[in-house]
């Protein structure tokens, strides 16, 4: 096992895995720029080491100042968290180079992966369902009509090294290809310097549903069921629940197989997600998550186990700690996301918070790194905190999240803590029965600017 950990990360999700490795007796370093010389993951850590500027380019996604601070402080490993650099294959390889572990799966499963075209080619080989489309890239626009022409309208145009609702385009007709094609080429090249695109059926009434699939990397990987991540606005996910209010035990356990079997094949390590489209009981592939997952904490409350845990001791060389008959789903979980923003535009809103209060009580889990007094800086995500409610089924769990959200206290700034109140009160929400366009629906008629 190892004796010290630095964690490339910054925000609640470090202090998450700094509160792993203490629990695992195990020191934890933390990195910040000098915009985070205050937060709470750093003075929870037992070591901090300030690698740059507030500019993420100039810290934390710097390699060296990474592998500097990792030399200095004697780590072995690095964890990742999610975002920044934990997708990032070149970083693994460079990690590899100076003879430091990655917390997560191997620069080869990051690089199939995070090419969306190779990944929907690697996935169908392994046998897992994908949405009909394009084979491969689409060179040009005559191309792309024919395509249109062969899967049927409406079709979705997506950037191959598209993320985050980013490069992605819907053509309802032949008339909207050509301004969408070139569209979802130009946001590529700009948000990733690649233009290529592809080209898949768009679903019009889809659900989001990922699988969450664990390996140990020598041919072993179980599945821990489904989160429904449905409720979205502009393919950023604001509403989690486990286990996904539309699927049956009967499904849960097919596609639950299917992706453990195929990351087992490969022999992935760690955790991934394999993420679905989900309409008329058939499942569709569109990508898959080789890090943790912000919504991590729901399958980690039906589920009972700790995979920020299990992502140290499968990255040490220690078998996983749990078989697939050792898991059993108990009860379901919601987590929302707390942001920094302000309604109804959702524009980001740093800032000093004069109080905070996390709520509690039995099944209440509160991940966030704010404190009295603490200031939000302006240069990162505006992700401050999840609320994780669990309850022994869906209904008590919604009743323990709308008691949990009017406990909770964070002054100073504007949040979406407002939104959540409302939707609560919402027949769709309360009864499970939306899918991926329901919230941005809801949003312009309630939210409208």
């Amino acid at each position: 096992m190892f004796d010290k950990i630095l964690i490339a990360n910054r925000g609640e999700i470090a202090l998450r895995v700094v509160r792993a490795c203490r629990e695992m007796g195990i020191k934890s370093v933390a990195v910040h720029s000098t915009a985070d010389s205050d937060a709470m993951h750093v003075r929870m850590a037992d070591e901090a080491v300030c690698i740059g500027p507030p500019s993420s380019a100039q810290s934390y996604l710097s390699f060296a100042a990474i592998i500097s601070a990792c030399e200095i402080t004697g780590a072995q490993a690095i964890h990742p968290g999610y975002g920044f650099l934990s997708e990032n294959a070149a970083f693994v390889q460079a990690l590899e180079d100076h003879g430091i572990t990655f917390i997560g799966p191997t620069a080869e499963h990051i690089r199939i992966m995070g090419d969306k075209i190779t990944a929907k080619e690697t996935a169908e080989k392994l046998g897992i369902p994908v949405v009909p489309g394009s084979d491969g890239g689409v060179k040009d626009i005559a191309d792309a009509k024919r395509v249109g022409k062969e899967i049927g309208y409406p079709v979705i145009i997506k950037a191959t090294a598209g993320g985050g609702g980013r490069g992605m385009k819907v053509a309802r007709n032949e008339a909207e290809m050509e301004t969408a094609f070139s569209t979802a080429r130009s946001e590529g090249k700009a948000a990733f310097g690649n233009d290529e695109v592809y080209i898949e059926k768009y679903l019009t009434t889809p659900r989001h549903i990922e699988i969450q699939v664990f390996g140990d990397g020598k041919g072993n990987a179980v599945h821990l069921g489904e989160r429904d991540c449905s409720l979205q606005r502009r393919h950023q996910k604001v509403f989690e629940e486990a286990p996904g209010p539309c699927i049956t035990e009967e499904e849960r356990q097919k596609i639950g197989k299917i992706c453990a079997d195929a990351v087992a094949k490969i022999n992935y390590i760690g955790a991934g997600t394999v993420e679905f489209l989900y309409e008329n009981g058939e499942f569709y592939f569109i990508e898959m998550n080789t890090r943790l997952q912000v919504e991590h904490p729901v399958t980690e409350g039906v589920f009972g186990q700790d995979l920020v845990r299990e992502q140290i001791r499968v990255a040490a060389g220690l078998p996983m700690s749990f078989t697939q008959d050792d898991l059993v789903l108990s009860g379901h979980a919601i987590e929302v996301r707390i942001n920094a923003e302000r309604l109804p535009n959702f524009s980001p809103c740093p800032g000093k918070i004069t109080q905070y209060h996390a709520p509690g009580g039995l099944g209440v889990r509160m991940d966030s790194a704010l404190y009295d007094g603490y200031s939000i800086p302006p240069y990162y995500d505006s992700l401050i905190g999840k609320l994780i409610v669990h309850g022994r089924d869906r209904t008590e769990a919604l009743a323990r999240l709308k008691r949990a959200l009017g406990e909770l206290i964070v002054d100073g700034i504007d949040s979406t803590i407002p939104l959540f109140h409302a939707l609560l009160e919402e027949e769709a929400v309360q009864t499970g029965e939306y899918n991926i366009h329901w919230l941005e629906h809801w949003l312009e008629q309630n939210l409208s600017a």
